[in-house]
């Protein structure tokens, strides 16, 4: 009989907590990561770009609308990546808070922009946690103490990451420390760990180079002795794998820039993206 009643109960209070838990939607996976580590059980979290997929193109989905709607936060990664996000986020006659998580990053200039890929630096990304802590526990008091805590845990883990990622740049000879990548998405990474990145296709994903292009990419890499070129994840590699024919340099792998994998990826947390990069670039440049 107490069974029976425990279940009674049981049936009755779950709805319950499920009702009460923050609907939190992430712009896109690497801040959804961010957001998860963060919110844990005590939110339902969507994110609308999913895991493989550019957030510099995507297009939202009617869908997309409704769950905004339905959302007391929306975290955006902000410094101009999401330009679509604005608009629908009035269509779906959302009250949802809008959160950048990007606030209190500096940030860096791509010609006349923004760079808004800040995340590539774990002290940004630390700045990242801080700021949605913030605002999970703002939005929810009740849960304040569960989210700083869950940040502090994850923070301690993004400061062993960083010391991880310098231990590894450190023993690359400082003359190899330059690499060829698809589109310029590792600004930030090179301003904090000293590798440089030279992007032929400019800020956009979008961007066809031409002939002259190619040529001047291909007299670069020859003329700075750059060791290495790396695919993206969400780029296409035709252009990489032609540099690479014609220069003789090797293809040092995939490197994950504006989205995680999926669950069978090398990458489906922002962690493991991080340690696949540098793995990567460390056995492409250190011999």
């Amino acid at each position: 009989m107490r069974l029976i009643l425990l279940c009674a109960l049981l049936l009755i209070v779950s709805p319950l907590e499920a009702a009460e838990r923050l609907n939190v939607v992430a712009s896109f996976s690497i801040l959804g990561d961010f957001v998860r580590n963060v919110g844990g059980d005590r939110i339902n979290l969507t994110t609308l770009v999913g895991p493989d997929s550019d957030v510099h193109v995507y297009t939202p989905a009617p869908a997309d609308a409704k769950r905004i709607a339905a959302a007391k936060l929306v975290i955006v990664n902000g410094l101009g990546l999401e330009g679509w996000l604005p608009r629908l986020v009035q269509s779906s006659g959302s009250k949802a808070q809008v959160v950048t998580a990007s606030t209190g990053i500096a940030p860096l200039k791509l010609g006349s922009a923004a760079d808004p890929h800040a995340w590539q630096s774990i002290p940004n990304a630390k700045i990242y946690v801080t700021d949605i802590a913030s605002a999970l526990a703002a939005a929810a008091p009740d849960d304040a103490e569960f989210f700083r805590g869950q940040a502090k845990a994850y923070l301690e883990k993004l400061e062993t990451l960083d010391r991880e990622v310098r231990d590894a740049v450190a023993k690359i000879p400082p003359e190899r420390r330059k690499v060829i990548s698809t589109h310029d998405a590792f600004g930030y990474f090179s301003a904090e760990y000293g590798i440089q990145f030279i992007a032929p296709l400019g800020v956009s994903t979008e961007t066809e180079p031409s002939a002259r292009d190619i040529a001047a990419i291909i007299g670069q890499i020859k003329a700075q002795k750059i060791p290495a070129v790396f695919l993206e994840n969400i780029s296409d590699d035709r252009l990489i794998r032609r540099i690479a024919a014609e220069t003789g340099v090797r293809v040092g792998g995939t490197l994950i820039s504006d989205g995680l994998t999926g669950e069978k990826g090398p990458a489906p947390t922002y962690i493991d993206m991080v340690r696949h990069n540098i793995k990567a670039l460390t056995s492409a440049l250190d011999h």
